[in-house]
């Protein structure tokens, strides 16, 4: 699962490879003399040039030996060691019958997993009126009743026992003569999204106009029979796209992983109504050309992409499992694509399951406050180890880096259709 308590149709599981992996112990561990002690041929490391640095020498040796060290590891991952084939056949048969009754496991998983999805159902059916409710106050559409006022201070003031409630606290004439301007709370949505540290890395500049128009975001889990969810977001008129709903749709493996949840299988966008020269995901660059018989001048346009939020509505289409054995794809863009769709997948679960839900908290920041907590926990240990940095001049490279995304089971090929989206 993508986070406790949420929709369980999103889990963040590895694929199950359950015939082909084995219990590391005892069945991996030899009997014998590790073949990596006796099978390795004798290393050859280069040779390190005479006036190089002391400490450099030393690592390049650790280095090479660590790499040869886990090449090797790597070839014994889920051999059997011969530990189970040199059992009696009587204690094999137990193997054997247990393997039996993890079936009976699997069967009342399944059970489990189906019962969830429909008390998700339930569930998202009974937030509704919550959120038409939000929605209405955000929009202007309607003003929050004094007990919605106070409770929402008395949230407040847990967080911060010395803030002063904004009830009491007295209205400028200038605040006063903006409020009557405004409507609702602006740039609510485009806030709250760029509170978001992946979703915020995505938002560019030219962006920000048209988000500014995103009256709502919802999300739906597809029609049963199905798994999976859809994100709709709804705009105001705008002067970029004539749709009033953008969708993306997630579509999840129907049978289960080996760590019980849906695999994420693929993501279907929608086709943008761009106005005519106002699709941001695209630059347009002017050139002048000259005929070189008549001397005329003629004005040639060409279209060129440019990373835009827009482009998550026109999802990557998970890899080929066997792309790189057929030759189709070269390792490194394989690895590249995936991360990709790996994090189109983050995204989509995280807008589902923490940003509607929590849409205020993201709004007025307090969301980043356990975010930040969360990633402190993870990033402590109790090894005894502390971290050091040793190389302090690839700070400012890092820094330019987007978190590592959290990486997702293995994705099955499907094919990326654009869906319909609802224009004014």
């Amino acid at each position: 699962m993508t986070d406790k308590g949420s929709i369980p149709i999103g889990p963040n599981h590895a694929a199950a490879a359950e015939s082909s992996l084995v219990a590391p112990t005892p069945q991996n561990t030899p009997l014998n003399t590790a073949p990596i002690t006796s099978g390795l041929s004798r290393p050859t490391v280069p040779d390190i040039p005479e006036g190089d640095d002391e400490d450099e020498a030393k690592e390049a040796l650790k280095g090479a030996m660590l790499g040869m060290v886990q090449d090797r590891l790597n070839t014994l991952i889920g051999r059997s060691s011969g530990y189970i084939e040199s059992l009696p056949k009587t204690v094999r048969l137990r193997v054997e019958g247990l393997k039996g009754v993890q079936t009976e496991y699997k069967k009342a998983q399944a059970e489990y997993a189906k019962e969830l999805i429909e008390l998700d159902r339930k569930y998202l059916a009974l937030y509704q009126p919550i959120f038409n409710r939000r929605a209405a106050i955000l929009n202007g559409e309607a003003e929050p009743t004094t007990e919605e006022i106070k409770a929402g201070e008395e949230e407040s003031l847990k967080d911060n026992p010395d803030a002063e409630p904004v009830s009491e606290t007295e209205e400028s004439e200038e605040d006063a003569a903006k409020a009557k301007n405004m409507k609702g709370i602006p740039e609510f949505w485009l806030t709250a999204l760029r509170n978001h540290m992946e979703i915020g890395a995505m938002i560019e500049d030219r962006d920000e106009d048209a988000l500014k128009s995103l009256k709502d975001i919802r999300v739906e889990m597809l029609e049963k029979g199905k798994v999976g969810f859809r994100l709709i977001f709804h705009f105001a008129p705008n002067e970029y796209f004539t749709n009033e709903v953008l969708t993306k749709t997630y579509n999840y493996l129907d049978e289960l992983n080996y760590e019980g949840g849906n695999t994420f299988s693929h993501a279907e966008g929608c086709k943008i109504e761009w106005k005519d020269d106002k699709d941001l995901t695209q630059t347009v660059e002017v050139r002048k050309q000259r005929n070189k018989n008549t001397n005329r001048i003629r004005i040639v346009k060409k279209a060129k992409a440019t990373p835009s939020f827009f482009d998550f509505f026109s999802p990557p289409t998970p890899p080929d499992e066997d792309a790189v054995e057929n030759g189709d794809m070269e390792p490194d863009e394989f690895d590249e694509l995936e991360e990709k769709v790996d994090l189109d997948a983050q995204i989509g679960e995280d807008i589902r399951d923490r940003i509607i839900p929590r849409a205020i908290d993201w709004f007025t920041g307090k969301a980043l406050e356990y975010e930040l907590d969360g990633a402190d926990e993870d990033e402590g240990s109790d090894d005894g180890f502390d971290e050091e940095d040793e190389n302090d001049d690839d700070d400012e490279d890092d820094d330019e880096e987007l978190p590592a995304p959290r990486r997702r089971p293995q994705k099955n090929t499907a094919l990326n259709d654009q869906g319909e989206c609802k224009n004014q």
